[in-house]
């Protein structure tokens, strides 16, 4: 089977999900029922949550008998859920919300109790699901595993929901225990990059900091999970939750609320509601923030957005206030002369010509959206080599876009010739996946063309697949899957009348990660 290059094509997770998951507020305990679903339900709805973009109201372990029926199908537990899953599936459907429900990759779900899993009644389960009108699925990894790999087993769940004709949104919950994020974009919506969460600061921060390495294994429909929101739990000041939903916003993470509504007071609703901060996350392009620098627990994150701005991120991790810096330069913006800053937490907006700081107080994250202002140079008459002119935008995976030079290691101009399948190219850019570039056109061109492929520093290993964007999320081209045995191809796009095109490089599951890509002879031919 050809490898795949995109995230799984079951047309969900176009951006990250958003919804609630009961979990984190109750666990197994008795005031998860019935009841508590429906009043979320309703709070989606009567504060604001479903017009801010959360539409999934999920439940999770516990809501099964112990034991499957006759007929082998999983049976609702009778006291928490008296009308059966579907009653609550068509109140929640009946919102204009979607419902979501769990189970695990074993013989046993992971609360003690030890509540059926589906490993080896998947195609059972998931016809049960659809039957119920489920649209998420979120799939545990306890229980006996039967001696099957977790591919394996995440990969027949993903068949079984495929076979069913209903979309279902699959949640892969592995823990990162086995490196999900090397396999499983073919494979599900988003994938659990490490263990669970509680409600303090200690542990929100550690998975911040192991998720956040992973930003070039997300892109649009498959996503990093870091796990769910503890939001409004009361283990962590406002502050920190302020942190913990600017941080997972800025990292494309499922926002999925862990906290019971129902008892949630205004900060709560505030945080959660902030829709400059969700527009980050929800943001079309799908770039996942990377960290641009951390020094002494001053960490500094940047997202690249679909209409060209980059947001940014300062998160102070320590017990004192301190200021932290970057550029407009450093967060990937270039040609423009000043920037306008907004902060999404005060609104405060102020402009720069280049500088970006803050005094952040201790536990804290000040985020701004940073766009360009003022004129921006397009390209001149004629045609012009793409390494001559200066990005809107550049983001890479590893060290900085090269100019006429391969990706190389991380230091700036430390790459070879570009050389694709033996050919060298004076001119171009030497990337590596995930890779997103993009150049201000001011409507004035109308084609692009490069010849591109893995560069020959890779040996013969390495696979990617290169895209040509507008700055409006429309595809105009794509390479396909590309490897580093490939002779160079060359990729054409129409781009009359564009504002902008965008240069996309995106890893695949196939083979080792030396995802280095060029950009051969990149030409732009404008009036």
């Amino acid at each position: 089977m050809a490898p795949t290059a995109g995230a799984i094509e079951n047309g969900l997770a176009a951006t990250p999900a958003m919804g609630f998951n009961n979990w984190n507020s109750t666990h197994c305990r008795a005031e998860f029922n019935e009841e508590m679903v429906k009043g979320i339900a309703d709070l989606f709805v009567t504060r604001g949550l479903k017009n801010a973009g959360y539409q999934y109201v999920n439940i999770d372990d516990c809501w099964a008998e112990p034991n499957r029926g006759p007929d082998g199908n999983l049976v609702p537990d009778r006291k928490r859920f008296p009308n059966g899953i579907k009653a609550i599936a068509d109140y929640v459907h009946g919102k204009g919300l979607k419902f979501g429900i769990y189970t695990s990759a074993g013989l046993k779900t992971c609360d003690a109790a030890g509540f059926p899993g589906a490993i080896g009644h998947e195609q059972q389960d998931a016809d049960l699901f659809a039957s119920w009108g489920v649209d998420y699925l979120k799939y545990d990894n306890c229980g006996d595993h039967l001696g099957q790999s977790a591919q394996q087993r995440y990969t027949a769940m993903r068949d079984a929901l495929r076979n069913t004709g209903r979309p279902i949104l699959f949640s892969i919950c592995e823990w990162g225990e086995n490196a999900p994020w090397d396999w499983a974009q073919p494979v599900g919506n988003s994938w659990r990059t490490t263990g669970d969460i509680t409600d303090t600061y200690a542990s929100m921060l550690g998975i911040f900091k192991a998720n956040v390495q992973l930003s070039h294994h997300a892109q649009r429909g498959g996503w990093n999970d870091p796990d769910m929101l503890e939001v409004g739990n009361g283990g962590m000041t406002d502050a920190e939750y302020r942190s913990h939903f600017s941080l997972w916003a800025m990292m494309n993470a499922p926002l999925l609320i862990g906290s019971d509504l129902r008892k949630a007071g205004q900060p709560t609703f505030d945080i959660l509601t902030n829709r400059d901060v969700i527009a980050l996350n929800q943001d079309s392009l799908g770039i996942q923030a990377t960290e641009i620098s951390n020094t002494n627990g001053s960490h500094v994150l940047a997202k690249p957005l679909d209409n060209g701005d980059v947001a940014v991120a300062l998160f102070n991790e320590t017990g004192s206030a301190t200021t932290i810096s970057t550029t407009a330069v450093a967060a990937g913006l270039g040609n423009a002369g000043s920037y306008r800053l907004k902060d999404l937490w005060s609104k405060a907006v102020s402009s720069t010509s280049g500088a970006i700081s803050a005094s952040v107080p201790a536990h804290s994250t000040v985020v701004y959206r940073v766009s360009r202002t003022g004129a921006f140079a397009a390209p001149p008459k004629g045609t012009s080599q793409l390494s001559s002119l200066r990005p809107s935008l550049s983001a890479n995976a590893w060290g900085p876009v090269e100019i006429d030079r391969s990706n190389g290691e991380r230091p700036a101009a430390d790459g070879r010739p570009l050389t694709i399948g033996g050919t060298k190219y004076d001119r171009g850019l030497g990337v590596h996946a995930r890779s997103e570039v993009r150049y201000y056109l001011g409507g004035k061109c109308s084609r692009f063309q490069a010849w591109v492929g893995v560069d020959d520093e890779t040996g013969d290993e390495g696979s990617v697949s290169m895209e040509i964007w507008t700055g409006g999320g429309k595809r105009l081209a794509t390479s396909g899957v590309v490897r580093g045995t490939d002779a160079a191809k060359l990729i054409t796009a129409d781009v009359t009348g564009l504002q902008y095109v965008h240069l996309a490089v995106l890893p695949t599951v196939d083979g080792p990660r030396y995802d280095h890509a060029d950009w051969g002879d990149a030409t732009i031919t404008c009036r």
